[in-house]
């Protein structure tokens, strides 16, 4: 078997029956259907489509006294085209439907991954854009912005921009655009971008949500280029990575593309069904061409566990002489004191992302901003929280009211 022409995936299975055996099945009827069925002229035809099972490693029995064991399955790349819909179909679609059984690694071999146009801008080119590269960058998000004209948004916008954040997202639930269209939203947001950076000398990044019918998506990015946009936001999971595939493809997109985790909850959580997070958030997202990836923290109101945020990160941010590295954007719950554990853990590489821990600030949002920016200040130099906070009122603001180191 040439390992290169083969996408192996690992799953992990509980059960009481014949782990081999489960796995021959899966091989042979994910891929050709049959095998010893078929005569020997139809096999000889038959055999550069067929799976090959390439381990079976039994785990020893869970809680409920199940058997469980990880298989490894290897799939021609022949057998399905460049695209994650049908790599995901060939590889765990009915599959799903099989019991307790849960994806939880894929190895794409590069004959295969080259053949995904990969994140346009990556951290690299995000970095060069905002000319920072010695810190982790900070973002805030729009709360809320249903039920506001292109005026009010661009004035909260404008504060937001004043606390001295990096970027700056909308609401992932901002679908409805009556009072504030899609267009003139975004100019009116970049030219609040440009009279703060009069006053910071900081450029600020703007993703604005993309939304509508599939089949439009792309031609309203399009408009959103034209419009001045220097960012965009895609809900990957609800549209699609196909969608998020052909935006990073079109060289007219110019601009980075930021992938929302919306849905991931319905598909990675349970330790028995679903597709493991590193996966569907970490390396299918990096793939297909997203240059920054939201997804649960360790810390926050909606918490992964450490060791899952961890290799998402590191799916996103491994070398790769094919895939630019990807920013992870830990999300939810997260406020100043929480910064040196995110450092820790993930060092400069890191999009820091806050909404009620800016907005919330009894400051407003653009002291909740300097609150931020100076506790990223302080880690990077390697000084305590309290100690930066006697030079700035306004992260002992955040520490009075959150906590923190």
């Amino acid at each position: 078997m040439n390992q290169q022409d083969y996408v192996v995936a690992t799953y992990l299975v509980h059960g009481s029956g014949d782990f081999h055996k489960k796995a021959q099945g899966i091989a042979v009827g994910l891929t050709v259907g049959s095998w010893t069925d078929l005569p020997a002229e139809r096999q000889e035809q038959m055999k550069k489509h067929l799976g090959h099972v390439v381990a079976v490693e039994e785990l020893g029995r869970d809680e409920e006294r199940n058997g469980k064991a990880l298989l490894k399955i290897a799939y021609p790349t022949l057998n399905f085209t460049p695209d994650i819909p049908a790599l995901l179909t060939s590889v765990f679609g009915k599959l799903s439907m099989d019991g307790a059984i849960k994806l939880v690694d894929l190895d794409l071999p590069d004959s295969y991954t080259k053949r995904f146009p990969g994140p346009k801008f990556g951290i690299d080119g995000v970095r060069q854009s905002l000319g920072v590269y010695d810190r982790p960058l900070l973002m805030s998000i729009f709360k809320s912005c249903i039920g506001y004209d292109s005026e009010t948004l661009a004035e909260l916008f404008y504060q937001q921009a004043l606390g001295g954040v990096d970027l700056v997202k909308d609401d992932e639930i901002f679908f409805d655009d009556t009072y504030a269209p899609f267009e003139k939203r975004i100019e009116a947001c970049i030219k609040a971008a440009g009279r703060a950076e009069t006053e910071t000398g900081k450029k600020v990044l703007y993703a604005a949500n993309l939304a509508g019918p599939v089949t439009e998506i792309v031609e309203k990015a399009k408009r959103a280029v034209r419009a001045g946009a220097n960012a965009l936001l895609l809900n990957v999971l609800a549209y699609g990575y196909d969608v998020l595939h052909r935006l990073a493809a079109d060289p007219e997109i110019n601009i980075p593309i930021m992938a929302h985790p919306a849905l991931a909850g319905a598909i990675y959580p349970s330790p028995q069904y679903g597709i493991s997070a590193p996966i569907i958030l970490g390396k299918i997202m990096r793939v297909a061409g997203a240059d920054l990836v939201l997804y649960p923290s360790a810390y926050g109101s909606v918490a992964l566990e450490r060791e899952e945020t961890l290799a998402i990160a590191a799916e996103l941010r491994k070398e790769s002489g094919l895939l630019k590295r990807v920013f992870p954007v830990p999300s939810a719950g997260i406020h100043p004191g929480l910064v040196p554990r995110l450092y820790e853990d993930l060092g400069n590489d890191q999009v820091i992302n806050a909404g009620g821990g800016i907005h919330g600030h009894p400051g407003g949002s653009a002291a909740g901003g300097r609150a931020f920016a100076a506790a990223i200040d302080a880690v990077v130099k390697g000084e305590g929280l309290q100690e930066a906070a006697a030079k700035s009122p306004e992260l002992a603001k955040a520490l009075e009211l959150w906590g923190g180191k």
